[in-house]
């Protein structure tokens, strides 16, 4: 007589694992979203469904829009501040070196994300007042920055001021034309122009 073999119980298939996000990780979907669809497209709903949870998850960390877009603009300005403050540290002698690269590093090509989180903050300010206030706060601290390494490199305050103000508005400005072909050496270009605004 045959013995049938025991019938196994089905094997029940394992959840999966609940997506765990922290405060951080919301300011940077957020951050995400409004390089590409600018501040109007900060919805809850939207970052919700984007990180793959429940909008219950968003209020565990914020407590309302608000609050998310107040932690956007402080993330924002704290990382704009490090950034500069690393840009712009260098020993005594290479300060017009280190001007030339903060010129090639703001005003790079491959910065194009760090471009359009930055265009995206510029158009929330102009209707904004507390992201109006951040931007002016960024804005006067990368000034002062490159300011500072303008009269370390001889120049007077004066002239210090009107080449960190040039040098910008040559960079953000170029960050909205479209030159592509108004030169066929477009490196040797903004080489010339660079050297305008550190040379002596």
């Amino acid at each position: 007589m045959s013995v049938n073999p025991p019938i196994k119980p089905p094997r029940r298939k394992l959840a999966a694992p609940r997506t765990q996000l922290d405060r951080s990780n919301w300011i940077e979907s957020a951050i995400d979203v409004l390089a590409r669809e600018g501040v109007a497209g900060l919805r809850v709903e939207v970052l919700a469904k984007r990180c793959g949870v429940t909008k219950g998850s968003f209020y565990w960390h914020f407590k309302d829009r608000q609050d998310l877009l107040a932690a956007v603009l402080e993330h924002w300005r704290e990382g704009r501040i490090r950034d500069i403050e690393k840009i712009t540290t260098v020993s005594p002698g290479h300060e017009r070196d280190q001007l030339h690269f903060a010129i090639e590093v703001y005003g790079a090509s491959r910065n194009r994300k760090g471009m359009s989180i930055e265009l995206a903050m510029r158009d929330w300010a102009r209707h904004d007042p507390q992201a109006a206030a951040v931007v002016e706060a960024v804005d006067l601290y990368r000034l002062e920055c490159t300011r500072k390494l303008f009269v370390a490199a001889g120049m007077s305050d004066a002239e210090a001021k009107s080449r960190s103000l040039l040098l910008y508005a040559c960079v953000f400005g170029l960050s909205l034309m479209h030159y592509a072909h108004f030169d066929n050496h477009l490196d040797d270009l903004k080489q010339r122009i660079a050297e305008r605004i550190v040379s002596a």
